[in-house]
């Protein structure tokens, strides 16, 4: 019983993608590679929902999202998503797109970082999906298109018009969503989309490393790091400074603080406890 979800027990099956532990690292892998690994309604449901259940994963400490086969993800299902919403009505429409965003959203506000394995293509929700993470290792195929205005609908899909922005610029993120053209990873990785760039038979290794980077590394400073990241978009230098404040305030309480001033003077590595 863990009394922070009382009735609540974690989902033990999810069908819409595999999901896998593996120690402090967890693994959402997109499973339709016939089709570039495409979105749902049931895929994009079972993501925010995992999200959400994700931080009561005892010892899970990074989460790494990628893609079976050729390509991360090609976005949308056109059949299974666009062919049902246009027979929709506005109020469906709706849930759907708030769904949608709520994916984002709870990416953003996950206090574990996540990682994204980019192979091939990244195009329109699997784009937003990259854009979210804290970090994109991208293979030299890979390619990002945000191609929402090519389907006739606004590029600022799924928060996209407020990230990208703040990721690569205005004058880019305008070229990237108006006109939704795909993008090499070497224009990806000039733009400041990419966070790792390597060679394609080295990605997997990369992302390994990282995931264990992360993982070993100070659960609590990282996650207040992401989390000031995130709120600190929208406030004022002032409001910023007062919450790195009392951030930094709580954080010199932790026993990972006093950990590293134990592991300096003795000469060592610090034994991280995420507390």
């Amino acid at each position: 019983m863990n009394r922070f979800r009382a009735s609540a027990a974690l989902t033990k099956q999810w069908d819409h993608f595999d999901f896998a532990v593996e120690g402090p690292v967890a693994t959402v892998t997109l499973n339709r590679p016939e089709k570039l690994n495409p979105l749902t309604f049931e895929s994009y449901a079972d993501l925010r929902d995992l999200l959400a259940e994700l931080p009561h994963h005892e010892g899970v400490r990074v989460l790494v999202i990628q893609g079976e086969g050729k390509g991360f993800c090609g976005g949308g299902d056109v059949n299974e998503i666009i062919g049902e919403l246009i027979k929709m009505k506005p109020a469906e429409l709706m849930k759907f797109t708030k769904m949608t965003g709520d994916v984002i959203r709870a990416m953003r506000e996950c206090p574990i970082p996540i990682i994204t394995k980019i192979q091939g293509i990244a195009a329109g929700a699997g784009s937003v999906l990259a854009l979210a993470s804290d970090f994109r290792v991208v293979g030299r195929k890979g390619r990002f298109a945000f191609l929402f205005t090519k389907v006739g609908l606004s590029g600022g899909d799924m928060g996209a018009a407020y990230l990208l922005p703040r990721v690569v610029g205005l004058g880019r993120a305008t070229s990237l969503l108006m006109l939704g053209d795909t993008i090499d990873a070497e224009t990806a990785d000039r733009y400041g989309l990419v966070s790792q760039l390597v060679d394609d038979a080295d990605l997997d290794e990369a992302v390994a490393a990282l995931a264990d980077r992360l993982a070993s590394g100070p659960a609590l400073a990282l996650s207040q790091t992401k989390s000031l990241l995130t709120r600190e978009l929208d406030m004022s230098m002032s409001a910023s400074m007062e919450l790195d404040a009392m951030t930094q305030a709580l954080l010199m309480t932790t026993e990972d603080h006093a950990e590293f001033h134990a592991a300096f003077n003795a000469g060592r590595t610090p034994e991280w406890k995420g507390q």
